[in-house]
């Protein structure tokens, strides 16, 4: 097995690692964090749950320890954080390195297909994280008394609409609190579950796995289906990964093992010794560890930390969403910046909405946790299978390690995703449809729109006059020029854009400049300013601009072009004209689109935000033409 190659190294952060690690406790693990409030009742009290006996309990609690361990420590923590696409994570930068592998267009079209498959499953997840974890928060209030039963629902719908109601404001300043709240979230876990621990020292014998194989043996199909609840403990693990680009590796390393997974077990530990000692506690043991007088306070605490967690998905679905319009898989949208220091500190209305309304709905359709139970792990377990598969060629393809090690890899982690996953399967009709169907509409969508605009490209592409060949013939026929700066966008820097042809035809004149510009996309996060810009002299007063930008940065063109003074481009803003193409497609026969796909893919060109404001070009500075396309 070989190391990693230099060029893929994760460079440590500059910041010191302590308060990284604190601050990544806010982001980073809210989702895992707060999985002990449903997971061992869902075990023993949901619809497939196991008889509770002390050997059950043993059993369940040696799984729940080794799940954490193979899944969330070995799979995420210690190998595929490895996987960095300079620094970033997730599963849109592991599809990144995996498609470096190949330069066969099927398979990298399969691979980009399979991973962009598993980051629609996110807003999915995006959708349940914040209704299973409020709910099941709020729901203490039951066990406080049962005549608060009926505000149980209204008040998980107040917490959650109040929840996306804020986005706009952004998170900046409520994520300053972040970190030192959920520290204490996961000290009280630990103590909470210390307690119970002390009374019954006996539960330490679940981490021997001897245990989860006797549970298995003894209760054979009806403990495989016990890891569809098993699985709850895990949801929100390939956060790890999603986020490093926060935080770096280091920072979530030194907060998992030093603090959050010993918390987090010693709660379940605890929750196991109540049942053990009270069979009756199954109903939710989560709130029955928390002594009487502190009931209250801790469903307070509880709502905070579900809120902090349901916070991080949906902020997480923002940032997804504007990578893949950088990637070309989505319309552009409107993005409000929340933030004058931090460019990750985004607001997109049309996704927040979205899943409101989605949030909203399941609420109000499943009306407790334990419902909404059934519905949750599924679209989880399917992301984590495809993360297996896309780091299994990562790491033999572009890491070369030795195949017998690259092979037990994926075994190894494939075969415990895959059981999750098969337990998980008997859930689709009991609400496990609703996150795979949300996943699978989001990834027509995103595939729509990037073979439409391939397809858009091609059939343009058949009008396009070569720019050379226009540059030579205003040696011979050179019309008018005015003072200025014509600058116009386009997609094929050696063919003539559209709006310049117009421009020529209506106007029958050309500035003294002009300037070509071609927005390239990189499969990185960020590009850095001195890799920004290249230009290119042309004559007669052309020139040629390619602006680079990774799929996390903002694009901004006049601040591009500024950059190009060094290199013979004087630009000034006041002097200069951005004249863009506004395409209206038309249907036609013989389309390479499907005709549903070619019909939806109309209807989202005509609701992609303005490409001058995605730009940051000021409005005062734009001129528009209008041209039809048929498809």
């Amino acid at each position: 097995m070989s190391g990693k190659p230099e060029e893929f190294a994760l460079q440590a952060p500059s910041a010191p690692v302590a308060p990284m690690a604190l601050a990544a406790m806010g982001v980073v693990f809210g989702d895992i964090g707060t999985s002990p409030l449903y997971t061992m009742r869902e075990v023993f009290g949901g619809p497939h749950g196991v008889p509770v006996t002390p050997d059950n309990v043993l059993g369940v609690l040696s799984l729940v320890f080794w799940a954490l361990t193979i899944v969330v420590s070995l799979k995420y923590v210690v190998f595929i954080m490895r996987a960095d696409n300079r620094g970033e994570g997730g599963i849109m930068a592991l599809t990144s390195l995996a498609l470096r592998t190949t330069e066969s267009p099927r398979l990298a079209g399969g691979m980009a297909a399979l991973g962009l498959f598993g980051a629609a499953l996110f807003y999915g997840d995006g959708v349940i994280t914040p209704a299973i974890s409020v709910l099941s928060a709020v729901e203490g209030l039951e066990v406080a008394t049962p005549a608060f039963r009926p505000y149980v629902l209204p008040v998980a719908l107040v917490v959650l609409v109040g929840l996306f109601l804020i986005q706009r404001r952004g998170t900046a300043q409520v994520g300053a609190v972040f970190g030192p709240v959920m520290l204490f979230w996961f000290t009280t876990l630990g103590v909470l579950g210390a307690v119970n621990v002390i009374r019954h020292p006996d539960v330490l014998r679940a981490i021997n796995p001897v245990y989860a194989l006797n549970f298995f043996v003894a209760n054979q199909w009806h403990g495989f289906l016990a890891l569809g609840a098993v699985v709850l403990a895990i949801t929100g693990g390939e956060a790890l990964y999603a986020d490093m680009g926060h935080f770096g590796r280091r920072p979530i390393k030194l907060a998992w093992f030093g603090y959050v997974f010993p918390a987090l077990y010693l709660n379940y530990l605890g929750q196991g010794a109540l049942i053990i000692d009270d069979p009756g506690a199954v109903k939710n043991p989560f709130y029955l560890l928390v002594p009487e007088a502190l009931l209250y306070p801790m469903v307070g605490l509880s709502t905070l930390a579900t809120i902090i967690a349901s916070q991080a998905v949906i902020s997480g679905a923002f940032s997804l969403t504007r990578q893949a319009v950088q990637l070309g898989y989505c319309p552009r949208v409107h993005v409000i910046h929340t933030s004058d220091r931090e460019a990750g500190q985004i607001y997109v209305p049309n996704v927040n909405w979205m899943l409101l309304g989605a949030v909203v709905a399941l609420v109000v359709g499943f009306r407790s946790s334990s419902a909404l139970a059934s519905a949750y792990g599924i679209a989880v377990t399917l992301t984590m299978m495809i993360d297996t598969v896309l780091a299994f060629v990562v790491v033999r393809a572009l890491w070369r390690w030795r195949l017998g090690w690259a092979v037990a890899f994926v075994v190894l982690f494939f075969a415990v995703d895959f059981a999750f996953f098969s337990a998980n399967s008997i859930k689709i009709f009991d609400g496990g449809w609703f996150p795979l169907a949300l996943g699978l509409a989001i990834h027509i969508l995103l595939m729509t729109w990037k073979r439409g605009r391939e397809a858009l490209a091609r059939r343009m592409a058949l009008d396009t006059i070569p720019l050379k060949l226009l540059i030579q013939s205003l040696v011979y026929d050179p019309p008018l020029r005015v003072p200025g700066t014509g600058i116009f966008m386009t997609t094929d820097p050696d063919g003539v854009p559209r709006a310049l042809l117009h421009n020529l035809l209506h106007n029958k004149v050309l500035h003294d400049r002009v300037v070509l510009v071609n927005v390239i996309t990189e499969d990185v996060p960020y590009v850095s300013e001195a890799e920004r810009v290249r230009v290119e002299a042309l004559d007669s007063g052309f020139f040629r601009v390619f602006v680079r930008y990774g799929f996390k940065d903002d694009p901004d063109i006049p601040a591009a072009l500024e950059m190009g003074a060094g290199q013979g481009l004087a630009f000034e803003l006041m002097e200069s004209s951005f004249f863009l193409g506004r395409e209206t497609l038309i249907p036609r026969k013989g389309s390479p689109l499907a005709v549903w796909r070619e019909r939806l893919f109309i209807v989202m060109f005509r609701n992609a935000h303005s490409a001058a404001e995605f730009f940051s070009i000021p409005a005062n500075r734009v001129v528009e033409f209008g041209t039809q396309v048929e498809l």
